[in-house]
């Protein structure tokens, strides 16, 4: 996984992309719901209108019977029966008059309706001028088309899905080339930056190494350390982009490793820049506390958090160390950090205060090479106050 591909951007390019697809699945959903809906009521449709003839070409046998019925008194006993359908006779006020049927329409208004599992048919019976009555027909639903609709409907659903989805995927990669090709290119931009830095830095340190303070006068050793110091910071930073570019390609050599005498190298390493700043450093360092760890990442991790305690500082202020054979500790008393800030504190490119140098990689470096080693990392932080931050093995 490449610098700029991995953590905060990667991270930032596939919500991006969780947050598309999850707009595209919404509608999607929504159509195919809207579809099934009308093609269900299509079906229903088709199904009443079926219904509808065959009710009304029985209604045109049915009603002269009907008709002798209503002239010759009204017996109940003697209402005439259809033999292919259920049949009631109703009011004006839409009251039961007499009939079978099992279920009563719940809307005169409409000529055939769907209800309870049953369809009826309403006949008025004013255009045969037998009177404000209605005649009702009514036949059990078999449901054979609404389990023929579920069927079709879960078939090409699951095709048009599947559609969708081909769609949506096409669309997404898309929808990604571009930013792709950005952070593809910003990837090149760094390897190659990254690679040009190297050998001016290795070559002013050098040279620095081989000077002679001593020949030199103090305003001239005190110019040679502001360009160790920045050349060190910028060392530090080559190192920090080396670590995030080549990550996946670095061979990782864990071995038991003597973090105490690597944290006396490191802080020797940031002597120059821990007294510039006049800090005072206050060390609880046990003796051979021993980590199996990869050398680099040891190193990685130690001089983010250094450089961390010595950056956000303040001048003359004061770094505590403790490190026995469980955690590591590195607490200053410099600027702190917003409390709304301290959950984010390791993602890439978040800094506590911008108007200080960096890049905001520096705890998100931490932050991954703990999770390789399933590090617990703390953060205790307070603005004004300081900031203290452990890292803890079983």
């Amino acid at each position: 996984m490449s610098a700029t591909n991995a953590s905060g951007i990667n991270f930032a390019k596939y919500r991006t992309l969780r947050n598309f697809l999850a707009l595209y699945g919404v509608m999607s959903i929504l159509i195919l719901s809207l579809m099934a809906m009308l093609y269900y009521e299509s079906m229903k449709a088709q199904m009443l209108s079926s219904h509808r003839l065959a009710m009304q070409l029985e209604s045109e046998s049915y009603v002269p019977r009907l008709k002798k019925w209503l002239e010759s008194g009204h017996d109940l006993t003697a209402f005439p029966k259809d033999l292919a359908y259920k049949t009631a006779l109703y009011g004006y006020d839409k009251d039961l008059l007499v009939g079978n049927i099992r279920h009563s329409p719940f809307d005169f208004n409409e000529n055939i309706s769907l209800h309870n599992r049953f369809v009826h048919l309403i006949v008025p019976l004013s255009p045969y001028g037998l009177g404000e009555y209605y005649l009702v027909f009514e036949t059990p639903d078999d449901e054979l088309w609404r389990h023929q609709t579920f069927r079709n409907a879960l078939i090409f659903g699951s095709l048009l899905f599947l559609v969708l989805a081909l769609i949506g995927f096409s669309l997404s990669r898309m929808f990604l080339r571009p930013m792709n090709d950005a952070i593809a290119l910003l990837d090149n931009f760094i390897k190659d930056t990254t690679h040009e830095l190297n050998t001016p830095v290795s070559a002013i340190l050098s040279n620095i190494e081989t000077l002679d303070a001593a020949e030199l006068s103090a305003s001239a050793q005190k110019k040679l350390r502001r360009i160790e110091i920045a050349s060190r910071t910028i060392s530090t930073l080559y190192d920090d982009l080396t670590y995030l570019v080549l990550n996946h390609d670095l061979a990782v050599h864990n071995a038991p490793l003597d973090l105490s005498r690597l944290l006396y190298e490191r802080l020797e390493y940031f002597r120059h820049r821990i007294e510039q700043k006049k800090i005072t450093l206050e060390l609880h360092i046990e003796p051979n506390v021993i980590l199996v760890i990869d050398t680099t990442k040891a190193t990685r991790l130690i001089d983010n958090l250094l450089s961390n305690a010595i950056k956000y500082n303040i001048m003359e202020g004061k770094i505590s160390i403790i490190l026995d054979h469980t955690l590591l500790c590195i607490q200053d008393n410099g600027i702190g950090i917003p409390a709304s800030m301290i959950d984010r504190v390791f993602d890439r490119y978040q800094r506590a205060d911008k108007s200080v140098g960096g890049f905001g990689i520096g705890l998100n470096i931490v932050a991954m090479i703990a999770r390789d080693y399933h590090l617990k990392i703390t953060v205790e932080s307070k603005e004004k106050q300081g900031t203290k931050i452990c890292v803890v093995w079983p």
